[in-house]
């Protein structure tokens, strides 16, 4: 087969080409003709086609995602919004962190251990592309029901990709969270984020300007793994039988990685580089048409020059391929010969394939032969933009009125025991410390928070212990009763975590998981998530930095639960300052924080006891979760506090039962006026927060809280060696620690 050229693609207009099969659209198809004034190459074809796919044009999502930008400003600690491979904050000292979250949801179902090992990669390089030392990450994870044997089949194959990969660069897993739902058989969600520390003087942009500079690819060879991978797959729906399309998962090595971090560090601190991207989704299409359109000139490209670990491979399948640990820099010639030799000395190959040119124009030549000559922007900025229908589902105000409230409530003292119980033990409520003992929480010596604490958090300055905090949240039961609510619930919970760590939240990235788009009832989900998220955003003062869209993700007809997941970043100045959830002093008063009500709309307690989903999720008020978060910082700094834990899924027993066994300690709890005893236990009401206080610090702390007018009630005291609430049970902590944390591995191993 003959080459097909810029030149032969212009002489035969009528060739028949595979844009469906490659997941364009025929009007998709028909701009791309438009655009080049001829029908598109081969290698053009391929590069549209990843480009313009729903996981890189966000073409469903841009009319929404614009509220980030526009509801939302920028506050004074935004040092690089969204648009770029990651966000970035001023977090003082001079110093800048740079954090995001993504999505491997597809590639993860296929190919458990490669696609959840990748997402780490994948992520891990954005944050290096800004110029920063990635320091940590994280992984919100959501699986099928947890007793189905598919399950079985991915869950551990993800963990051990996840810890795999991170573990070997050396990189502590802080935080995450792993969530059990039916709705995810067959459509896991496999998100990852990751937190990088710089200089302000060392941020990093995609970009590549400067006439005559060269575009260096470095990292490992291009091969057949990955071929279209997440960008076609994430635009595909799942069927009963798999995946509608099947591309290589990419496979990873993590040891590449490492020796890529450490040589890129290197040439970012001799400032080599004009520009920088990682490749990731869409390969060296990405990658040079981002560059080249961010850039104030053109690209021209030899493809034939690029190292490969197939010879056989073709060009549209080098530039679709998403081999992992490979990174494309522009650099001035003068500068070539030492980037080169930084290359040499870490073992990593890079190879000259092309340079910054006069004009508006990305051309790739093929042994000589012209293959691509588009106008950048059109491949990666001014894709296709859908206004795609929606409208509320017909059975929303039917699942709305379907009240939780009305569910049977216990009915005796004996009743209520077994139900706590129950509900510690339940996959979701249970210790994931199975899972998360295949982490390095601690590599590096800097981590002072890790789960199962509210958030993670690490140190960034040895000197001063200036340190970030991260957690990641998001409910998809709340979400799929109300999405709007159940966005900002998710961005609430977030919040209040960093803050009960003692840390203060700076900004967010976020990763929305959610159906096909072509679906109205999935489209007005988006959307009015997207609108709660964007208001809550405005309402709390936490920009949007970036994030990731994830779409497509069901089985067949069957969409997932709306699921936006929100990370929220925040800085505390001193890490001894920090709040743990741990009841580890006896005599410590125990005080809770906010208004609780009778809120059981996606509850906990409804889906373990009643396995229900019906009513309204837990009313948000954003201006209340900004008190409480002042409260439980302050209260941190000035040690008026030894424990915090926030209070969400499961409620109020949840939360002790947690911090009583993270800390040895027993408590005693009292119900306080007004309230019965379920309510007090297993409300869901946001805004919560319990807190142990050293008796020295209860006038004044009590006094903090009287004056800034957040409700603050004694409930009970950390003492003994169980968990006992007056007149109605005790539960020794041996028992409640066998319930909490013998579900998951008696499920699993």
């Amino acid at each position: 087969m003959s080459l097909d050229t810029v030149k032969h693609a212009a002489d035969t207009p009528d060739t028949g080409q595979p844009w469906a099969e490659l997941g364009l659209k025929e009007d998709e198809y028909a701009r791309i003709r438009e655009i080049l004034g001829r029908r598109p190459t081969g290698a053009e074809l391929a590069m549209y086609s990843v480009m313009w796919s729903e996981h890189c044009s966000y073409k469903s999502s841009k009319v929404h995602l614009r509220q980030f930008g526009e509801k939302v400003p920028e506050n004074d600690a935004m040092l690089v919004g969204i648009g770029e491979n990651a966000g970035v904050v001023d977090v003082g000292q001079g110093y800048a962190v740079t954090f995001k979250v993504e999505s491997h949801n597809h590639p993860s179902y296929i190919e458990p251990y490669q696609g959840a090992a990748t997402g780490i990669g994948g992520i891990v390089r954005d944050i290096l592309a800004m110029g920063a030392r990635p320091v940590a990450v994280v992984d919100p994870l959501r699986f099928g029901a947890a007793d189905h044997p598919d399950t079985r089949r991915v869950l551990p194959g993800v963990v051990a990709g996840i810890g795999g990969y991170g573990n070997c660069l050396g990189l502590p897993n802080i935080g995450g969270e792993v969530v059990f739902d039916p709705c995810y058989q067959g459509n896991p969600l496999v998100n990852a984020g990751c937190i990088g520390v710089m200089k302000h003087e060392d941020i990093h942009l995609a970009q590549a300007s400067g006439l005559g500079n060269k575009v260096i690819l470095y990292g490992a060879r291009t091969g057949g793994d990955g071929i279209g991978g997440v960008s076609v797959l994430a635009s595909e729906t799942f069927d009963e039988t798999g995946p509608a399309k099947r591309p290589a998962v990419q496979v990873g090595d993590p040891f590449q990685e490492k020796l890529l971090i450490e040589c890129t560090l290197e040439i970012f601190r001799e400032k080599l580089v004009a520009g920088i991207q990682d490749l990731g989704g869409a390969g060296l299409s990405c990658a040079t048409s981002e560059l080249a359109s961010a850039g104030s000139g053109g690209m021209r490209v030899d493809l034939d020059t690029v190292p490969l670990r197939d010879a056989t491979l073709s060009p549209e399948e080098i530039l679709m391929s998403e081999s992992q640990e490979r990174m494309c820099a522009i650099v001035e010639p003068e500068k070539v010969g030492r980037f080169l030799e930084i290359c040499e000395k870490w073992d990593v190959i890079a190879t000259v394939i092309g340079e910054v040119t006069e004009g508006e124009r990305l051309e790739i030549f093929w042994h000589g032969e012209q293959i691509v000559d588009v106008p950048p922007r059109t491949v990666a900025h001014e894709g296709p933009v859908y206004e795609r229908p929606y409208a509320r589902p017909e059975w929303q105000d039917a699942l709305q009125a379907d009240d939780a409230g009305k569910l049977p409530r216990p009915e005796s003292s004996a009743e209520l025991r077994e139900q706590v119980l129950k509900l510690v033990a339940s996959p979701n409520q249970a210790s994931k410390a199975w899972i998360t003992d295949q982490y390095d929480r601690f590599v590096q010596g800097n981590t002072v928070l890790a789960m199962p604490e509210d958030a993670g958090m690490v140190r960034i300055d040895e000197k001063t212990n200036l340190g970030v905090a991260m957690a990641t949240d998001g409910n998809g039961r709340y979400a799929k009763l109300d999405p709007y609510a159940g966005a900002q619930l998710a961005l609430a919970e977030s919040y209040r975590n960093v803050a009960a760590s003692g840390a203060r939240p700076l900004a967010i990235s976020n990763c929305l998981n959610f159906g096909s788009p072509e679906d109205p009832d999935v489209m007005w989900q988006f959307a009015e998530a997207t609108r709660g998220l964007a208001d809550g955003c405005f309402a709390l003062g936490t920009p949007v930095t970036g994030g990731n869209v994830s779409l497509y993700n069901q089985t067949g007809d069957v969409a997932i639960h709306p699921t936006p997941v929100v990370a929220v970043l925040g800085v505390i100045d001193d890490v001894t300052r920090r709040t743990p959830i741990a009841f580890a002093e006896e005599g410590q008063l125990l005080y809770l924080l906010g208004d609780t009500r009778e809120e059981f709309g996606g509850s906990a307690w409804s889906q373990v006891v009643h396995d229900h989903l019906g009513g309204l999720p837990p009313a948000v008020d954003l201006d209340r979760e900004k008190l409480l978060g002042e409260i439980l910082i302050a209260a941190s700094r000035d040690g008026m506090i030894d424990a915090a834990h926030d209070l969400s899924d499961g409620g109020l027993i949840q939360a002790v039962v947690e911090s009583c066994l993270r800390g040895g300690k027993g408590a005693r709890l009292i119900v306080p006026d007004g309230l019965d005893a379920f309510t007090f236990l297993f409300s869901e009401s946001a805004g919560r927060a319990v807190v142990s206080v050293p008796r020295s610090e209860e006038l004044r702390f009590t006094d903090m809280c009287g004056a800034r007018g957040l409700p603050a009630t004694r409930i009970g005291v950390v003492d003994g060696e169980e968990v006992e609430l007056q007149g109605e049970f005790s539960l020794p902590l041996g028992e409640l620690s066998t319930a909490h944390e013998g579900t998951i591995p008696a499920l699993l191993v």
